[in-house]
C-alpha cells in the first residue's frame, strides 16, 4: 500500500469518533465516523482530518483538491518570498594596488548589500609565501573598511597557499 503525503481523507480516517468542524467553519461537536463521512456526501464534499493528534482526531468538511490546491499556493508564494544567502568570493593578491583594492571592495558592499556573505581569498605565489603579514595586512584593511557593514563570520586562516575571511552583513 502507497504512503499518502497529507492528511487523511473519508475512507481513511481510522478513528471512531471525530469532532467535527462543519463547511462554513461552525463546530459540529463529538460525532461517530460513520455521522461525519455522511455530513459530507451530503453536502458533496470531503471529511479530511485536520488535526490527527487531538483525541477525538478533528475533522473538517471541505472540497480535498481545492484544499490541496491552496496548500501549494502557500508553499510557492513563502519559498518565492524567501532568500538564500549565497556566499560570493572576492580574490585578491597581497601586493594589491589601491585602485584595485578599491574595485574589489565596492564589489563587496555590494554583495553585503544584498545580503549575501563574502569570502575574501589571498592568493600567495611564489616567494610570496614568505610574507604572509603582508596577506594579514591586506585582510585587516578590508575587516576596518566593511567593519560597518559586515562582521566577521571566520576570521583569517590559511589553506594551503590561500589565506581566506568570511564576512557576513550585520
Amino acid at each position: 500500500m502507497p504512503v499518502r503525503k497529507g492528511p487523511r481523507v473519508n475512507e481513511d480516517i481510522q478513528a471512531p469518533n471525530v469532532r467535527l468542524v462543519g463547511l462554513d467553519g461552525e463546530m459540529v461537536g463529538v460525532v461517530l465516523l460513520e455521522a461525519a463521512r455522511e455530513h459530507a456526501n451530503g453536502a458533496g464534499m470531503d471529511l479530511v482530518e485536520i488535526s490527527p493528534n487531538a483525541d477525538p482526531p478533528v475533522c473538517k468538511i471541505l472540497d480535498y483538491g481545492n484544499y490541496k490546491y491552496e496548500a501549494q499556493q502557500k508553499a510557492n508564494t513563502a519559498r518565492k518570498k524567501q532568500k538564500t544567502i549565497d556566499v560570493k568570493e572576492i580574490k585578491m593578491r597581497p601586493s594589491i594596488d589601491v585602485h584595485d583594492y578599491d574595485v574589489k571592495l565596492r564589489n563587496a558592499r555590494r554583495f553585503l548589500d544584498e545580503g549575501d556573505k563574502v569570502k575574501v581569498t589571498i592568493r600567495f605565489r611564489g616567494r610570496e609565501m614568505a610574507h604572509q603579514e603582508r596577506g594579514m595586512q591586506v585582510l585587516d584593511r578590508v575587516r576596518g573598511d566593511l567593519d560597518v557593514l559586515a562582521k566577521v563570520e571566520q576570521f583569517p586562516h590559511m589553506e594551503g597557499r590561500l589565506m581566506t575571511m568570511v564576512v557576513a552583513p550585520r
